[in-house]
């Protein structure tokens, strides 16, 4: 991961921002060298990622990419601006000589076939070492023959890494392997060259911890061919595993369309999807995916939005309607007009936001970053200091070389790198796959914290349009009459009100007649001749029976919306509309109370509103705060953080967006606006509230894998030190539990992937 935290930009300058694509390193403390370079330059802020290698760098106005690059190669590592992706490309033949297992890079693909043959010759190195029974004369030239490759090619990427380094005066983890794993295969030479270990009939116990034996006979041949194996293991796995870590991010970004049916000249023309542009027109059949994010111009259809949302019920659309690159056509035709291209569709902000998060760090990992960084000199210090007390207090070469190298071997701090990163990744992705975005590690700790949830009503705990709720007749009259009248006028008129009247006569009652006349009273309502009669539907002053002025009373006593509807000036009936309550959101404001967090309801509408809605969910009238205009929803959130309270805000409008950036954590609708989404921490991607408490629990989940990850790193470093160093373990065995260390650590990140 990184070492250090990147200093403060400078204030008011001008800045710019690269995402570099790190090469050579091999460990957390690569990634630390790197980024403490890059942030010594002079208006340089970076964050190196070692389990993406990738480095996100701010810098100041009159500093070159070409000069961060070149900083990063003169610290011993590569650098490059990785290519845009090319929406489009023939998939590259596979090469045969390659031996890449499906889906493995090249890079895995080589590290395989090292571990490969270095693993075949360790394992009766190690077998002979070990089993004194199966020791024959002469034997421990065999072990030399087959060890020799082992240390020499095997271990050449740690050899390598460690001259780099060490010519640019650092030490990282593969210092320690390198010297560890040398040092005791130029033990063996010298004892079999020069000592007794190479004379016939020769034979070696084995031991898990350190014991005293004749140095001149004792050969490390085990422990050279065994480590460079155990560790090669690791980098293996490790390296499948980050990259099975990452599988979501990559999943995202084949999500969409690879070319498009554009409408040129009234003809259809095959184009790739990187040349659509804002304002085409496209075709889309059923079965095919949405090439980018639009408004459906013609036709109506479902159309299948789960692989992006998670939601698994189809969306009816028509002409006018939103629809999401990515997105499956599930029904019939659909010609849609392009809106968003290329970066800017849902689809590219939700890969960018799902990345940027990936290579972001927690207030956690700062800690673990920082021993990462000093950890490899201290334990040379601590490999020395353990040579020489041995060699003092007991006068015994071999035991106090051993422990040495024991103590160089088991301080590996690989899984310190990967704790954060890896559960990061994991997480992250789940979430994507979710409709959850975390934009940052940071969001992680403040969800630990959240005690009290703030929701916005319209929109987030309601629909945000106005639906039908009922219709009350005057004695003698029909109620489907009564809205078949007030439908037919309301169907003429843009007002939400009006809409949401004649759509609901429409479903109730079927078609609609055509007003002869209409006009629209503003602060009235509307008014006009339907089939030869004279009809208001509006706030006119009829008089009404008793009946549905009780039943006006209190559907306006809930909160609805209730409209006179009359003919020739006598009132035939009321009909009620509202903001309807989305069916989930109780069942949300259940799942939020589980995970113990109070609910508050935030609105601008008036209070009788605002508490009807809340004791449809189960808020407490208590916890209803109405009434508020835009400005002050940011002094309501104030108000409670003031009262010790630590808040999350769910909205989804513009009005919105201010409070969530003071909130301790922001969630927002990703059916919302823009800068709701900018300003929030969380993105929803669906409209369904219950996905806010995934969100918490996600969250959650993936802090407490990463501090359980760090929990083990470090205890791991912490008890197995002080063994290696008293003399408890064999080099051998401290190599296999360093190796296996990292790949507990990967394989815990890897069980947010089952998260659900």
């Amino acid at each position: 991961m990184t070492s250090t935290a990147a200093p403060t930009p400078t204030a008011g300058a001008v800045r710019s921002e690269v995402e570099l694509t790190i090469g050579g390193m091999t460990c957390a403390s690569c990634a630390a060298r790197v980024e403490k370079k890059l942030n010594r330059m002079d208006g340089v802020a970076a964050t190196v990622n070692f389990a993406t290698e990738k480095a996100k760098i701010s810098y100041a106005d009159g500093i070159e990419v070409a000069d961060l690059i070149a900083t990063v190669v003169k610290t011993g590592y590569t650098a490059e601006v990785p290519p845009p992706p090319l929406p489009e490309r023939p998939e590259p033949p596979r090469e045969p000589e390659n031996s890449a297992a499906p889906g493995e890079d090249p890079e895995t693909a080589a590290l395989r076939q090292r571990l490969t043959v270095s693993a075949l010759l360790a394992l009766p190195v190690v077998l002979l070492a070990m089993v004194p029974a199966l020791q024959f004369d002469n034997w421990q030239w065999l072990s030399l023959t087959l060890a020799s490759p082992v240390v020499v090619w095997g271990g050449l990427p740690f050899h390598t890494a460690a001259f780099t380094n060490a010519r640019h005066g650092a030490a990282t983890m593969d210092t320690l392997v390198s010297v560890g794993t040398l040092a005791a295969f130029g033990w063996s030479l010298w004892a079999l060259f020069w000592g007794d270990a190479g004379m016939p009939g020769m034979r070696h116990g084995f031991d898990l911890t350190v014991s005293r034996t004749n140095g001149s006979s004792t050969i490390y041949l085990e422990v050279a061919a065994g480590v460079v194996a155990f560790i090669l293991l690791g980098r293996y796995l490790e390296s499948r595993s980050k990259r099975r870590a990452g599988a979501a991010l990559k999943a995202l970004l084949e999500l969409g369309a690879k070319d498009v049916a554009v409408v040129r000249d009234g003809r259809e023309v095959r184009v790739p999807v990187a040349r659509l542009t804002v304002g085409d027109r496209f075709v889309v059949r059923p079965g095919e995916k949405i090439a980018t994010d639009g408004t459906v111009v013609e036709g109506a259809s479902a159309v299948d939005a789960s692989m992006l949302t998670g939601e698994s019920v189809p969306v009816d659309v028509s002409v006018g309607d939103p629809v999401t690159g990515a997105t499956v056509n599930a029904g019939g035709r659909l010609v849609v007009e392009a809106t968003r291209v290329g970066a800017d569709t849902q689809l590219a902000r939700t890969a960018r936001l799902v990345e940027d998060a990936q290579n972001g760090k927690a207030e956690v990992q700062r800690l673990a970053d920082r021993v990462s960084g000093i950890f490899v000199p201290v334990v040379l210090l601590i490999a020395l200091g353990t040579f020489g007390v041995w060699l003092g207090v007991t006068g015994d070469t071999v035991a106090a070389f051993t422990a040495a190298v024991a103590v160089l071997i088991i301080a590996c701090p690989c899984a310190l790198g990967l704790a954060t990163p890896t559960a990061l990744m994991v997480g992250t992705g789940r979430g994507a796959q979710l409709g959850v975005l975390i934009k940052g590690p940071e969001v992680l700790e403040s969800t630990r914290r959240v005690d009290t949830v703030v929701l916005d009503k319209t929109g987030t705990v309601t629909t945000g349009r106005m639906t039908l709720q009922g219709v009350y007749a005057v004695e003698g009259m029909d109620e489907k009459e009564v809205l078949r009248l007030a439908g037919a006028l309301e169907h003429a008129s843009e007002h939400p009100i009006a809409q949401a009247v004649a759509a609901g006569a429409q479903e109730r009652v079927g078609d609609l007649p055509v007003p002869e006349r209409f006009e629209n009273v503003p602060g009235l309502g509307v008014r006009g001749r339907v089939e030869g009669q004279e009809i208001t539907v509006g706030r006119f002053p009829d008089t009404l029976p008793e009946a549905p002025a009780r039943a006006k009373a209190e559907a306006e006593a809930d909160g609805c919306t209730a409209v006179v509807v009359a003919r020739d000036g006598v009132a035939l009936g009321v009909v009620t509309v509202a903001d309807a309550i989305k069916e989930t959101s109780a069942e949300a404001v259940r799942q939020l109370r589980a995970l113990g967090l109070t609910p508050v309801l935030l609105t601008g509408d008036n209070r009788a509103v605002a508490e009807a809605v809340a004791r449809a969910v189960g808020i407490d009238a208590d916890a209803v705060i109405a009434e508020v205009l835009p400005q002050d929803k940011v002094e309501a959130v104030r108000r409670l953080q003031r009262e010790g309270r630590t808040v999350a805000m769910v909205g989804d409008g513009v009005n919105d967006a201010a409070a969530l950036a003071t909130a301790d954590l922001g969630l927002a609708m990703g059916t919302g606006t823009d800068a709701a989404i900018e300003a929030s921490d969380l993105t929803l991607v669906r409209g369904d509230l219950r996905v806010a408490a995934d969100a918490i629990r996600l969250s959650r989940r993936t802090l407490a894998t990463i501090k359980g990850n760090l929990a083990w790193a470090f205890a791991y470093n912490v008890a197995a030190l002080p063994l290696a160093a008293a003399g408890l373990l064999n080099p051998m065995i401290a190599g296999a539990a360093m190796a296996f260390s990292s790949v507990f650590v990967v394989t815990n990140s890897l069980r947010l992937r089952a998260f659900s």
